[in-house]
């Protein structure tokens, strides 16, 4: 769970936050994740974004390894409000088969473009 991420840009974009994992509902960990961009973009936003890992292999990926990009290692889908309506609004382990689903929320802000992004997250051990 990534509960605000500051995204700006012009031309060049950076994005970045700090997250916690949940497993049972405890924290098990905390998190960084950053992103990096470059196209034809302007603006400033901020939002929230929680992921669902829906394998054990995905989880397993995250706990061993120091952090992963977004595109590497397991699959991640973006479900948005269109993408619900697409579901049905019925999300179900038979509707969802990827590795992991993320979930934006709390925007705010205007943020408009077409470019590439990489991202990166990277477990953090906060003092």
């Amino acid at each position: 769970m990534f509960p605000s991420i500051l995204k700006a840009g012009l031309i060049i974009g950076a994005q970045g936050g700090n997250g916690a994992l949940l497993k049972g509902g405890q924290t098990a960990g905390y998190y960084n994740t950053a992103a990096a961009s470059y196209g034809l973009q302007a603006g400033v936003q901020t939002f929230g974004y929680a992921m669902f890992f829906m394998t054990d292999e995905a989880l397993t990926y995250l706990d061993k390894s120091s952090g992963w990009e977004v595109g590497v290692g397991p699959s991640v889908v973006l479900v948005d409000q269109e993408s619900v309506g697409a579901f049905g609004k019925n999300l179900s382990t038979s509707t969802l088969k990827d590795d992991i689903y993320a979930f934006i929320f709390s925007q705010k802000g205007l943020m408009a473009g077409l470019g590439l992004q990489g991202s990166k997250i990277t477990q953090i051990h906060p003092e």
